[in-house]
């Protein structure tokens, strides 16, 4: 079986044995307080690069499993290039930085019935939009979340309510969460918009709990976020895992869009595109900002306190002003860096460092295009 090394845009073929990312048990998760972030490293994956059939692009969430050394990427591709699919990856990582990467599999995010997910050719309304992925490996089992689709117009209207489901490690469907009534999709401006729900979300608790957060603000929660300050707020739903439904959920207040479009009303977005768990009721945010007219995306990354924020699962929050929201803390804008930061849409902890310090890991999502890096970015956590 061949595996392709890959590293500043060099391609090495090499035979070895396919690396598997097999289950583990009783495995606390990381947790951190973290005072700053150091940035170590990036790569990009080459643009349009083919592993087995398939082109690799719209990456757009990660997960790592410690115990096997094994990454989980989720692909955004709603079955048009290829079926929905996840690949598994290795990334060598030392203290000088990311030393190589490698995919070392790929598996096909399968339905029900068993059969792989139509593309919108097919059935646009069985066609999915991957955005997240994380393993659970107390129970050796993978949940994703597809976004759903929004499309209404005067004779031509697909309402796929998003889904937050579970498969087994080879693809194969287990079961799925029970949908909060107020996530599902509605021809009128009630519920999720359109590509705008279930993008990030991560285990916690030690597996009990399952983190999920809309990416823009539901209808009835007020505007989308503005280059002004203008409440906008998502959900962050906590899922029961053994119950898999949802038990409550909290309002984020996202910060303005970073830049003003050019032309002015062109498109321009501020949303959470990933969550990730640091234990004691806490969550690393990253905000991404998006302007027509600026290349880069602005990556705001944040600490959310749920400790004490309001269960807001029976309100609205559109000129509501009765509930306390998560307290949130800057940890790091990435324009301060340096560096070029694109569509960044998930994270995940990464391996130990050899001076003991943990890692974080990011992954950009390129849409497929060549304008777009999918990019990995590396950063040492300072607690």
């Amino acid at each position: 079986m061949h595996r392709y090394w890959l590293r500043s845009g060099l391609f090495i073929a090499a035979s070895l044995l396919l690396f598997s990312c097999v289950s583990s048990k009783k495995i606390s998760q990381v947790s951190a307080g973290i005072s700053s972030l150091k940035f170590l490293d990036a790569y990009n994956i080459p643009f349009n690069y083919k592993y087995r059939n398939t082109t690799v692009g719209g990456l757009s969430g990660i997960d790592y499993d410690a115990k096997n050394d094994c990454y989980y990427m989720v692909s955004d591709d709603r079955s048009d290039k290829n079926p929905a699919r996840f690949y598994k990856a290795k990334i060598f990582i030392s203290a000088k930085g990311i030393d190589s990467f490698a995919f070392t599999d790929i598996e096909n995010m399968l339905q029900a019935d068993g059969k792989v997910y139509p593309g919108s050719a097919q059935d646009r309304f069985k066609t999915p939009d991957p955005e997240a992925i994380r393993y659970n490996p107390e129970k050796n089992y993978l949940a994703w979340s597809s976004e759903g689709e929004r499309i209404v117009k005067a004779n031509d209207t697909v309402l796929t309510d998003p889904a937050v489901i579970m498969i087994r490690p080879n693809g194969k469907y287990i079961d799925s969460f029970a949908l909060p009534e107020m996530m599902k999709m509605h021809a009128t401006e009630k519920g999720p918009r359109r590509n705008g729900v279930f993008e990030g979300m991560s285990f916690a608790d030690n597996y009990k709990t399952l983190y999920v957060n809309v990416e823009e603000p539901l209808y009835e929660d007020g505007p989308r976020a503005d280059v002004v300050d203008n409440d906008a707020f998502i959900r962050i739903i906590k899922f029961d895992v053994s119950a898999k439904k949802g038990v409550a959920q909290y309002a984020y207040k996202l910060e303005p869009v970073a830049f003003a479009a050019k032309p002015e009303n062109e498109f321009k977005i501020n949303g959470v595109p990933d969550i990730l768990s640091l234990g004691n009721n806490k969550l690393l945010v990253i905000e991404r900002s998006f302007s027509t007219g600026r290349l880069p995306c602005t990556i705001r990354v944040f600490i959310a306190d749920l400790n004490g924020a309001t269960d807001i699962s029976e309100l609205t929050l559109k000129g509501n002003h009765a509930f306390i929201p998560a307290k949130k803390t800057r940890l790091l804008n990435m324009d301060d860096l340096g560096i070029y930061t694109d569509n960044i849409e998930g994270v995940t902890f990464g391996p130990v460092l050899p001076n003991g310090h943990k890692t974080l890991v990011f992954i950009a999502d390129n849409n497929f295009t060549i304008a777009e890096k999918a990019q990995v970015l590396l950063f040492e956590v300072i607690e």
